[in-house]
């Protein structure tokens, strides 16, 4: 049995793919993480936290993909605010690409486990 057999309704998503979901909110426009965290939740991350967040922002803010700034706040503390680099929408059609290539392959897997099933029982 696989350590994803426990919860059936829980995706078996990579670690790695918040990093995607972040270039894609950043992609639609400037964020600060708070809100970004609430779109990762939208997204089916609902596991991600705000330690995560942060630290997966810093770590594409070094490799140049998006940059950030403080911004001040009427209701409160100065907020960071982010947005998507030139390097980082490179990055983002690559990642696209190459989820879409995996989404090709895990629906491949799936239409013939379907179809094994359906002619020999399978569970």
């Amino acid at each position: 049995m696989t350590q994803f057999a426990d919860d059936a309704t829980q995706p078996c998503l990579p670690r790695s793919y918040l990093r995607p979901c972040l270039l894609l909110l950043l992609a639609e426009g400037g964020s600060h993480g708070y809100e970004m965290l609430d779109e990762v939740h939208a997204l089916g991350l609902s596991g991600a936290d705000t330690g995560g967040l942060y630290r997966t922002l810093r770590g594409m803010e070094r490799d140049g993909f998006v940059r950030s700034w403080w911004e001040p706040s009427q209701s409160g503390p100065a907020r960071r605010t982010y947005e998507l680099t030139e390097v980082g929408e490179v990055e983002l059609r690559l990642t696209m690409a190459a989820m879409a290539s995996t989404h090709r392959l895990l629906g491949d897997v799936l239409q013939r486990h379907d179809a094994a099933r359906h002619e020999r029982q399978l569970p």
